[in-house]
């Protein structure tokens, strides 16, 4: 992905915020049916979420 192709310099900090956002949740989005078609899961945008397990969520 390139940044240059989702922000502006003319863009306020909100609208760069917004975009990149938008940006991460459309590649999330395509990961995850990737790996459903391949029978698997995406890792989660979030690390975080990979060091608890499922029972102590």
């Amino acid at each position: 992905m390139n940044a240059n192709s989702i922000i502006t310099d003319n863009m306020t900090l909100e609208e760069k915020l917004a975009a990149i956002d938008s940006a991460m949740a459309n590649a999330q989005a395509q990961a995850n049916d990737e790996a459903a078609a391949n029978g698997t899961v995406a890792a989660p945008i979030d690390p975080a979420l990979l060091t608890i397990c499922d029972g102590c969520e």
